[in-house]
């Protein structure tokens, strides 16, 4: 069983008793713990968005499509009120989530690496580019949680993750590749003709950025949520040369909590 289905299996159930407790739920604010002053909360939700370079380079000429996949979260978040009027507090939100998109390109001069009858030929490419990333990080965001009013709370602050699995393959096609350099042997890929590449085992599994959301109380325990992530790191390890820009996460998410 792999890891998105893990995610899926855990966001059906969470549903299921967001489900069965909102029915009741007709007014606002949520349900405070009596341990410690601390507030709880579950939350399922979905990703979008992809790994991008900031700004674009110029080896990418065209982005011919793009498509997010999906990519599900399913965590927790505890809060802590620090101010004497309760607005302001620190939270943690703790999650497991899937983080991929799949996308083609038109570049030229684009670092790669193809496998050609069964060896590794590198070189600088131009013409078409077809990549799949996935990712199954676990991710910690520490925030600042603002309380606007009794439905409308905002947060933002630094996050850290560890990628559990990744991917990141697919092939180039309708183009040439310069062996070596950009004035290198030409090997053409015309018509059906491609070659695939794999730069898995090159992504880091460290990453780390920051986080701003808000959230909306729908009922007296559901919530409603969107968070923004912005990776400050690159996926790919430092030691990774053959794309030459760095690629960050940037991704928002869009669910659910249930407060207890």
């Amino acid at each position: 069983m792999n890891f998105k289905r893990h995610i899926l299996y855990a966001a059906m159930a969470v549903m299921a008793t967001v489900s069965a407790s909102a029915q009741s739920d007709t007014t606002d604010g949520i349900l405070k713990s009596a341990l410690m002053g601390l507030e709880y909360e579950i939350n399922a939700g979905i990703n979008i968005g992809g790994s991008a370079p900031m700004p674009i380079p110029g080896e990418i000429r065209k982005v011919l499509s793009y498509g997010p996949g999906l990519n599900l979260s399913i965590g927790a978040t505890v809060t802590k009120w620090l101010s004497a009027d309760g607005k302001w507090g620190m939270a943690i939100m703790p999650k497991f989530e899937t983080k991929g998109m799949h996308t083609k390109a038109r570049t030229k001069n684009y670092g790669m690496t193809i496998i050609r009858d069964g060896s590794e030929v590198s070189g600088n490419w131009t013409g078409c580019v077809s990549t799949k990333y996935r990712a199954g990080v676990f991710t910690l965001p520490i925030v600042a949680v603002y309380k606007i009013n009794e439905r409308w709370k905002v947060n933002f602050g630094p996050y850290i993750g560890a990628v559990l699995n990744k991917e990141f393959n697919g092939y180039v096609y309708d183009g040439y590749l310069r062996e070596g350099n950009p004035t290198g042997d030409k090997i053409v890929f015309e018509g059906d003709s491609q070659a695939p590449y794999d730069f898995s085992d090159e992504l880091r599994t460290f990453q780390w950025g920051l986080q701003a959301g808000a959230s909306w109380m729908a009922f007296k325990h559901l919530s409603i949520q969107a968070n923004l992530t912005w990776g400050m790191n690159d996926i790919f390890k430092s030691s990774f040369k053959t794309v030459s820009f760095p690629l960050y996460p940037i991704y928002l998410n869009l669910g659910f909590g249930y407060a207890f």
